[in-house]
């Protein structure tokens, strides 16, 4: 009506949540409450969320082993490379994992560091976890001989092409968190307190689906569009232990190894070709990422199947062919991770590939012998490349009260599974 009020939307909800009363509009916020939906806000405020959030769950240290093994992956992560400084020593190397393993304790429980100048961020965990490891260089020169377990680095693969910025490094963190801003609170935090100690040869970052995505358990795409991982240890194998956690020396018992490979691929070449060539150099379907000659992710491919013409369906050059074992030995644990980056030194603008994380029990046992026969032929080869290669000792989970790598540097036993927070900050 012409001269009336005007009416907005605002003004209109104001009126009818009035037209209630009192009592309706508190039963309604109460109800949304109970419901763990939404608290009832000011007009014009925000609208709050209640209940349990993902942001709030962790993952104790359980047994002898450390997190961020046989953890669930998460949804990112960062891999943080340091070399110690010289002098630094085993003495240097004993105060800077008192000082790291004392940080990760407390922020993988949403409690901030002690020299913390923003503990606000820390108080969503969101499921990390810190796993730190030890360089050949550190176990040969700072670990006793009698304690050191056997960790040799990689051959020489003829298909590497290894940019020394991406090489081995003395000392490794892989930070694995859901939430990209406490991993970066988390990443920061270690690399300050390390600093006194060793400095940063690299920092690795990667991503998975983001959780909440997929059903959880969902086997990872990569930037290619492959399903990745299909063939991986699991937990509840009966194999698992003895294929993932180290045995014989008690100062490594629950340690593991890890194998780090940074795979650029070459996504402007991949695009050039098409969905049958891609479903033939890798073995798997695109959609379902089952086996060429499967209709599910997880069928058993037959590399004996012939097409009408006498041909075999799956390629014996192709990706799944050439990484089969008949040697149940010869499998790890994959915790591999997507990385996108800019480049503009590079004609597409950015850098893209996978930053690929094994552990294993015996690298050489039971990683190399797949990574030679990939090496020498797999039609997957045109399109990506290794730019990066180290491997970590990864000791077993900080006894009580101590910190990781107790065990290896000073010969404490493990007696406990949790890690000391009471230990002392490096100067600032």
């Amino acid at each position: 009506m012409a001269g009336g009020p005007r009416w907005d939307r605002r003004r209109v909800l104001r009126t009818g949540a009035a037209a209630f009363g009192g009592a309706g509009a508190g039963w309604s916020a109460s109800a949304l409450v109970a419901n763990g939906s939404a608290a009832a806000a000011p007009p014009d405020g925000p609208t709050r969320v209640v209940g349990p959030s993902a942001g709030a769950e962790t993952v104790p240290v359980v047994g002898t082993h450390q997190p961020g093994v046989d953890t669930a992956p998460q949804a990112h992560l960062a891999l943080v490379g340091w070399n110690l400084r010289p002098g630094a020593g085993a003495v240097g190397l004993t105060r800077m994992m008192r000082l790291l393993s004392d940080d990760a304790a407390r922020l993988a429980t949403g409690t901030a560091a002690l020299a913390d100048t923003e503990p606000e961020l820390a108080a969503h965990p969101a499921r990390l976890t810190v796993t730190f490891g030890f360089g050949p260089r550190v176990l040969r020169e700072l670990v006793p001989a009698p304690r050191r377990p056997r960790l040799d680095e990689l051959p020489a693969f003829d298909r590497d092409r290894l940019d020394p910025r991406w090489g081995q490094s003395d000392v490794v963190a892989q930070i694995c968190c859901d939430d990209p801003t406490t991993l970066a609170h988390a990443r920061r935090m270690l690399v300050k307190d390390a600093r006194t100690f060793a400095e940063v040869h690299w920092i690795q970052s990667g991503f998975r689906t983001a959780r909440g995505t997929v059903p959880d358990g969902t086997t990872m795409r990569n930037l290619m569009g492959q399903v990745d991982g299909t063939v991986n240890l699991a937990p509840a194998e009966p194999d698992f232990d003895g294929l993932v956690w180290a045995a014989g020396d008690p100062a490594f018992a629950g340690g593991t190894f890890l194998v780090v490979r940074r795979i650029r691929m070459q996504l402007d070449k991949w695009d050039r070709v098409d969905r049958v060539g891609r479903e033939v150099v890798v073995g798997r379907r695109l959609d379902t990422g089952a086996p060429l000659t499967g209709k599910q992710e997880f069928d058993e491919p037959d590399f004996a199947a012939t097409d009408r013409f006498g041909f075999p369906v799956i390629d014996p050059a192709s990706h799944i062919a050439r990484a089969r074992s008949d040697d149940r030995r010869e499998r790890f644990l994959r915790r591999a991770y997507s990385y996108a980056e800019p480049d503009p030194a590079r004609s597409t603008g950015e850098d893209n590939g996978l930053v690929f994380l094994a552990f294993a029990a015996d690298p050489a046992r039971q990683f190399v012998p797949i990574q030679r026969r990939l090496d020498e032929l797999d039609r997957l080869n045109e399109w990506v490349v290794a730019i990066g290669s180290a491997v970590y000792a990864i000791p077993p989970a900080a006894p009580q009260g101590g910190y990781v790598g107790q065990q290896l540097l000073e010969g404490t036993s493990t007696t406990g599974t949790t890690s000391d927070t009471t230990g002392e900050k490096s100067p600032s």
